[in-house]
């Protein structure tokens, strides 16, 4: 029987290794992490991580042919086939702060694998890594391998959160990039088989490592690009008269460019764009691609200027001050359909209305109280290491309340920042929240998801993204 084991139970390595465990039946997975909270939260009923579908398929398959388990290397010295999915954060100091990736988890994943291995392995990159992360696993593992042969593979993952079983069940294509040798053909074949149970072999790609590791960079910075350029032509929207949505319609019916990824919205977030874009960058930068460098780099700056621009569009609006304001934010992930708030374009605007003293009731119906307090105390890019290493109990925020539902979040409120498009918002009874707000009554739509011109029929005086601006904002500056 092939056993296959994954360290790192989070967003990637627990739903993959589940929809592996499905499709493969005579496949034995084991989810490994040293996190005892999280190994626990995954053989229970309350799963760690919100996603449609997962619950069902770690249902049917737990403990038969799938395992959670704080034994890491037992289950690392039985695999054959390691994958290892564990956090790369932002270096926050040293050479390459603020951009390069933070190899430490991998390294010490990798020192770990050689020294409890006693049988020929493969070790699969899945976690996001910086190009040629592979070469130095590589050398880890030789240098320390007492005669067993390691094949290093990459495997990135292309999951879009809150849709990711359906993506791994049937997915665009999968990557898996390995050495040009004899050995390193072998490995690719051996993982090709495992995916082969239920993709189409066409859409299984192989290529060599250092391309795998690339592509993944790539499309993110390519996804992320789309939604900046879509965000910059909102604020020419804004300034001019233009719609955003006709215009981005119009774009998107030309075949060459089609129409995904080009919704305006308050800034995208997530997990990955940002970090790849920096490591990107980061990359460009020590190969001496300095004007590469420079392009990626507005990506990121288009996308802070949206968040700035909304909160300022917003403080503008209510005569130049929140200060002693409520504020109801309504969404707090960075998308629906998911409790992530990792990189979420909340947690900017929050902070944007903060620094001016607002009062902030926030609801959103699959983040909690705690998480939403931690990311708003917590320093940039310390989200993403493993959460035993996080702050434990940070200082709660005082000027912020989190409710059970929108009606109570927008009660006396001046004003409300939709900035995540659940579903329910749309729904919402907006006559009842307009009876309930302090007058004048403001609505900044960060995700255009109302309808605009029925709020404003109720008395609501609306901001959407990139949509003809209300009168009362016509004089208002965009940006401080």
């Amino acid at each position: 029987m092939v056993k296959i084991c994954c360290i790192g139970a989070g967003y990637v390595g627990g739903p993959t290794m589940a929809v592996i465990a499905l499709k493969c039946p005579l496949i034995e997975v084991a989810v490994v992490d040293i996190s005892v909270a999280r190994i626990t939260a995954w053989n229970s009923d309350q799963l760690p991580i919100y996603e449609p579908g997962l619950e069902e398929v770690v249902k049917q398959c737990r403990g038969r042919n799938l395992f959670f388990s704080t034994d890491v290397e037992r289950h690392v010295s039985e695999a054959d086939i390691v994958f290892v999915s564990v956090n790369t954060p932002t270096k926050t100091q040293g050479l390459g702060a603020g951009k390069a990736a933070d190899l430490t988890y991998w390294e010490s994943a990798a020192r770990m694998i050689a020294h409890v291995s006693k049988s020929n392995k493969i070790v699969v990159e899945k976690s996001t890594v910086p190009v040629k992360t592979a070469e130095a696993i590589e050398k880890i593992l030789t240098h320390n391998s007492k005669g067993i042969n390691f094949q290093i593979l990459s495997n990135p993952e292309f999951l879009a959160e809150g849709t990711a079983i359906q993506d791994l069940f049937n997915p665009d294509r999968v990557l898996i990039g390995g050495r040009e040798t004899p050995h390193g053909q072998k490995a690719i074949q051996a993982l090709k088989a495992v995916y082969a149970h239920w993709v189409p072999e066409d859409r299984i790609l192989t290529t060599n490592l250092w391309s795998a590791e690339l592509s993944k960079l790539a499309a993110n910075a390519f996804l992320a690009q789309r939604i900046s350029s879509v965000n910059a032509m909102s604020a020419l929207c804004e300034a001019t008269g233009a719609d955003v949505s006709q215009v981005s319609h119009a774009v998107g019916t030309d075949t060459r460019i089609g129409p995904k990824f080009l919704n305006a919205s308050v800034g995208f977030g997530g997990s990955c764009f940002q970090k790849d874009i920096l490591n990107l960058i980061y990359i460009c930068e020590c190969n001496g691609l300095t004007e590469v460098a420079n392009y990626w780099k507005q990506v990121i700056k288009v996308n802070d200027y949206q968040k700035n621009r909304f909160v300022n569009r917003v403080v503008s609006s209510m005569f130049n001050t929140v200060s002693g304001k409520k504020i109801a934010v309504l969404g707090f992930a960075f998308k629906k359909d998911t409790g992530d708030t990792r990189e979420t374009p909340a947690i900017d605007v929050c902070k944007g209305l903060l620094g001016d003293n607002a009062r902030l009731s926030i609801y959103d119906p699959q983040v909690t109280e705690d998480q939403i307090q931690r990311d708003l105390s917590m320093n940039k890019f310390d989200w993403d290491h493993p959460i035993h290493l996080q702050p434990m109990s940070p200082t709660a925020v005082t000027q912020v309340s989190v409710v059970w539902d929108a009606y109570e979040a927008s009660k006396d409120a001046h004003g409300i920042c939709i900035l995540t498009e659940w579903d329910e918002f749309k729904k919402l009874d907006y006559q009842r929240v307009f009876d309930n707000m302090q007058k004048p009554a403001f609505v900044f739509d960060g995700r255009n998801v109302v309808d605009a011109e029925k709020l404003r029929e109720i008395g609501f005086i609306v901001y959407s993204i990139g949509k003809p601006l209300d009168p009362w904002l016509k004089d208002m500056p965009a940006v401080a």
